[in-house]
């Protein structure tokens, strides 16, 4: 009896430290790797930036590929050193190098439903106190030519399988859109994917970028 039981404590203390060392993974490790694909993307942004389209300067935003960067996310509520290049695409591997733009949905400054969605809990958690922000807050987006400027207009915890409220018109399928709206998605609560945290914005302001 007594073998069995230093046997089990034994394998107890050793499964608490392996699952010790996954959770210490997930939230250090998983952003590691993150801030790592950010500084690259980062880099991108930076690069295409300073050598802009010199045949078309006004040439609006094309397709961007999948897994590329496609512009810079900044919010002014969430810190000075908030500042995220948003992946295009929002599959396992494009979450994991940061805040993913919906394909399908709206470009920045576009005319409908510029839609990114982000990591609340791992893999730098980009998304993780979105939830503090408030009506009126200012929500950036950098592209190579243009700074667009959202206002947070709403922010709601949603069923999952709420797919309307990615549409062209944020939960009224269907209607056509006549104005620029950003849409920001995240699991909630913490650790769970139970429910959808959103934070909906307007655009107000459009800028050129100074290079």
């Amino acid at each position: 009896m007594r073998l069995i039981l230093r046997t089990f404590g034994e394998l107890s203390v050793t499964l608490g430290l392996v699952l010790l060392l996954f959770c210490a993974y997930l939230l250090w490790g998983t952003s590691a790797y993150t801030e790592r694909q950010q500084r690259i993307l980062q880099r991108q942004l930076a690069e295409e930036a300073a050598h802009p389209d010199t045949e078309d300067p006004d040439k609006p935003l094309g397709k961007v590929q999948l897994g590329r960067a496609l512009a810079l996310l900044t919010i002014p509520r969430l810190g000075a050193d908030y500042r995220y290049a948003i992946v295009e695409g929002v599959d396992a591997d494009s979450l994991r190098r940061g805040p993913g733009h919906y394909p399908g949905t709206a470009q920045p400054g576009e005319i409908g439903n510029f839609v990114i969605s982000g990591h609340r809990t791992t893999y730098a958690a980009p998304f993780n106190r979105i939830d503090e922000l408030r009506t009126g807050d200012d929500i950036i987006v950098d592209t190579r030519e243009k700074r667009y400027v959202y206002e947070v207009t709403q922010k709601k915890v949603v069923d999952p399988q709420q797919l309307d409220v990615i549409d062209a018109v944020p939960e009224r399928p269907g209607v056509f859109p006549h104005k620029a709206v950003i849409t920001l998605t995240t699991c909630h609560p913490e650790y769970s994917a139970r429910e959808r945290l959103v934070v909906y914005g307007a655009l107000t302001t459009t800028e050129d970028r100074e290079v």
